[in-house]
């Protein structure tokens, strides 16, 4: 029992560092910045992973309990909230669409390309108004060019980036016609939120599934933690830790599966992230 401790001691502590790092480090490993691309909120998901394991620690000594605690707490978030994660990034792409839309417009009235951005940049979706307000900050001091390619970083959206690289084709005076270019991505972009918006609604009995199924689980589990201890006795020793870590290795397998069922597999960027162009 002392060792378990050591061990589950030692994971929360990493966990705790982890959690730091994710929200202080700024030049980070290729490797470390695909993890935060990957998952832009890791510092709550590590909060959340250290909080469920550190519960899970006082309240079973089970090592394998702690190890699926951390687990759930990291993916917390893929289970109960995916569907929310994927309206917000739908919002993204008609806000940007609407944003290229009205760049079209001005430009039109004989406006320059930057002239267009402030203009059009407090008139946008607010999905989209942080990463527009760092552009607009950025005007006239950094090339318009490396402006839009950390705007396009910002959102890490595939919309985004074929929306600044016809900006940045325009900025450099390599594209003609950006009005109707921006035009037909806008068109796409739309449509591409359309169809995600049907796969969504198909796909929603799944997503409640899964969200019912875990909940049911995780209700169930605590309930006989609280109301009936002495029927987890048999997972007390290391036969019973076994048996215990391929249910929850079978549970999460599962959970795993239906998740997949019910996402919608974004399309890769277009342009690469600004940590790899360096």
């Amino acid at each position: 029992m002392t060792l378990v401790l050591i061990v589950a001691g030692a994971g929360i502590g990493a966990g705790i560092w982890l959690v730091v790092w994710g929200l202080t480090v700024t030049d980070a490993p290729p490797a470390a910045s695909r993890l935060k691309a990957r998952y832009p909120d890791i510092g709550v998901r590590l909060a959340g992973s250290g909080v469920a394991g550190a519960i899970a620690l006082v309240t079973t000594r089970w090592p394998v309990a702690v190890i699926a605690a951390l687990a759930l707490g990291f993916f917390f978030r893929d289970v109960f909230v995916g569907g929310d994660r994927s309206a917000a990034e739908v919002d993204r792409s008609v806000a940007v669409a609407s944003w290229a839309e009205m760049l079209r417009d001005t430009l039109s009235a004989s406006s320059g390309l930057e002239e267009a951005i402030t203009a059009t940049a407090p008139l946008a979706a607010p999905s989209i108004q942080p990463a527009l307000a760092g552009l607009t900050s950025r005007l006239g001091r950094v090339p318009l060019a490396v402006g839009l390619a950390d705007f396009a970083d910002n959102l890490a959206d595939s919309t985004a980036d074929l929306v600044a690289s016809a900006l940045i084709l325009g900025a450099q005076g390599e594209a003609q016609h950006l009005g109707e270019l921006l035009t037909a991505l806008a068109e796409s972009a739309r449509d591409d939120a359309s169809m995600r918006l049907g796969v969504s609604a198909a796909r929603a009995s799944t997503q409640t599934s899964v969200r019912v199924v875990a909940g049911i689980t995780i209700a169930m589990v605590v309930g006989l933690l609280v109301l009936n201890r002495s029927y987890l006795e048999p997972y007390q020793g290391a036969g019973g830790q076994a048996v215990l870590a391929v249910v929850f290795a079978l549970f999460a397998g599962g959970l795993f599966w239906l998740q997949s069922m019910s996402r919608f597999k974004t399309p890769e960027r277009f342009l690469a992230p600004q940590a790899e162009r360096k």
